[in-house]
């Protein structure tokens, strides 16, 4: 399936963001702008060292060499999840923030 502007879709990146929030995720979703070059989105043509496509996702521009995943879907759970550590041979668990960055102004 081929990603379409106006697709809702989370995305998973390589490494964490800094979100304007102030808080780090590791996945953004939010409405497909669409998928750029490096001269439409930089202004400039990079090298080899550079990435030279991005996705627009809502609010987020994401380097193409960052994406791990793309899962196409309508909705997401952005609240706290139950996750769990083991300390001294037990299983901890305990609650968290969600790491998706909810890329949409409206979200």
């Amino acid at each position: 399936m081929d990603i379409q502007p106006g697709m809702k879709a989370l995305v998973t990146t390589d490494a964490w963001f800094l979100a304007p929030d102030g808080r780090e995720y590791r996945c953004a979703f939010g409405t497909v702008e669409g998928v750029y070059g490096d001269k439409d989105t930089l202004g400039i043509a990079t090298n080899r060292n550079s990435t030279n496509w991005y996705l627009k996702i809502g609010r987020l521009v994401i380097a193409g060499c960052q994406i791990h995943y793309v899962a196409i879907c309508d909705e997401v759970n952005t609240k706290d999840v139950t996750d769990w550590k083991v300390e001294d041979g037990k299983v901890v668990k305990y609650k968290r923030p969600s790491m998706i960055y909810l890329a949409d102004a409206s979200e």
